[in-house]
């Protein structure tokens, strides 16, 4: 997929986490220092600390990627003026937050009209992850009330934009959430019996298409190609039936079409889909050795550190705790990883209390052992000189200096000190 063309990305999460860096390069290598890049702030805009969120954004698109980029606020009190930015920009970023709120907002600011207007022509680089995904299609979730405030589930109208291109959908973000852990929080928080009374309410000819987490749906508004880029899938489900589109798939825009509307083969078995494939020189899923989830990699650590500690390899636990480090401090700026990286600064700190018994004992050796095995040796020399047995005592003395304790004698007693730089002894 050129990257030059006309992109609309759909992201299911982690937009502005390690896992995307390389999706997000790929996106904007065609545009010059001087693109025209608008982060979008909508849907976090009620949030006290949205400005904290922007900055985040801003700096990773600068450090990671590479992008400099200006907010286009929620606040701002000239619509027009957005309007216009958003119309002309090279690249347009939206993600976190609420979709109900960004919804009522972009109507309200009629933002959604020039949404609308980059896909149906095919302008720029449009990038739309997590809250803001939500909103693409013709229905959307209102997710902080569904599961934040208990509200009933419905559909709210979204901005279609996916209607531009043909995809009667509602898009699903967070589609494999395991977050819940014993309770269900697949499909952005709602579970599988909300998500399965909301399809009923979906006209016939429409579909759920359902993005995971670190993955991306990308469509090529120029070649009418689509492809799925990350480490899950898309999921197009209609019914209760999901037909999921693996990372690394490439499909005419045509052929989502037909599935969406249920004109694919039914009885196709996931891994029989008739797709393209992606070669290797142009991949679909993140290079090998790339950043796992905070989660998977935090869970890496420690388990290198843990197995480090039983095999006493200090050199090893030290790593695993730089390297964890290294994780949090990429993981900062991820806009959803909040909680998890509190989680994560809690195991980092263990990692590091389990070293301080170690450390002190280190510190206090050799001499806490010497101390219980050299007097007795000492007080065996004393009796071996006055038993007149001094060359045994001299080579008693050579194997302490040997050893790292210098011994030195004085009237009436003998005292010793451990030499640190003393030479290792000669093997026998």
């Amino acid at each position: 997929m050129d990257a030059a063309r006309g992109i609309l990305a759909l992201m299911g999460s982690g937009e502005t986490s390690p896992t995307m860096v390389t999706l997000h390069r790929e996106l904007v290598a065609h545009l010059g220092k001087d693109a025209d890049a608008v982060i979008l702030e909508t849907p976090y805009g009620f949030q006290a600390n949205r400005d904290a969120i922007s900055a985040g954004a801003r700096d990773y698109f600068r450090r990671s990627v590479g992008l400099s980029t200006v907010v286009a606020p929620d606040t701002d009190p000239d619509p027009d003026g957005v309007r216009d930015q958003l119309r002309r920009a090279d690249w347009v970023f939206s993600g976190p937050g609420s979709p109900s709120y960004a919804l009522g907002r972009w109507h309200t600011q009629r933002v959604g009209e020039i949404l609308h207007e980059r896909v149906r022509r095919g302008h720029g680089v449009t990038v739309m992850a997590s809250a803001a995904a939500c909103t693409v299609g013709f229905a959307a979730l209102p997710v902080y009330e569904v599961y934040k405030a208990g509200h009933p589930p419905v559909w709210l109208d979204g901005l279609d934009l996916t209607g531009a291109l043909g995809l009667p959908v509602a898009v699903i973000p967070h589609y494999d959430n395991a977050e819940g852990g014993t309770h269900d929080t697949r499909f952005c928080y709602l579970g599988e019996p909300r998500l399965a009374a909301l399809e009923r309410e979906l006209p016939d000819d429409s579909a759920v298409l359902g993005i995971d987490e670190h993955t991306a749906l990308l469509i090529d508004l120029d070649t009418s190609l689509v492809r799925v880029w990350g480490r899950g899938v898309v999921t197009v489900r209609r019914r209760g039936v999901g037909v999921p589109v693996h990372a690394g798939t490439v499909l005419p825009l045509d052929q989502l079409r037909d599935l969406v509307g249920g004109r694919g083969s039914p009885g196709t078995a996931p891994g029989e889909m008739p797709v393209q494939r992606r070669t290797d020189g142009d991949p679909g899923t993140p290079p090998a050795g790339s950043p796992a989830t905070l989660q998977e990699a935090v869970a890496a650590a420690e388990a290198r550190f843990d197995g480090a500690l039983a095999a006493r390899d200090a050199e090893t636990m030290v790593a695993a705790i730089l390297d964890l480090e290294a994780v949090i401090a990429a993981w900062g700026a991820d806009t959803e990883e909040d909680q998890g990286g509190e989680w994560a600064r809690t195991v980092l700190r263990g990692m590091i209390r389990q070293c301080v018994p170690h450390t002190q004992r280190g510190m206090d050796e050799p001499e806490a052992t010497l101390g219980r095995i050299v007097p007795p040796l000492l007080a065996l020399r004393g009796f071996l000189r006055t038993s007149g047995a001094y060359n045994l005592a001299d080579r008693l003395r050579d194997s302490l200096a040997a050893g790292g304790v210098s011994v030195h004698d004085t009237p009436g007693r003998s005292e010793w000190q451990h030499t640190e730089d003393s030479p290792a002894p000669s093997p026998e």
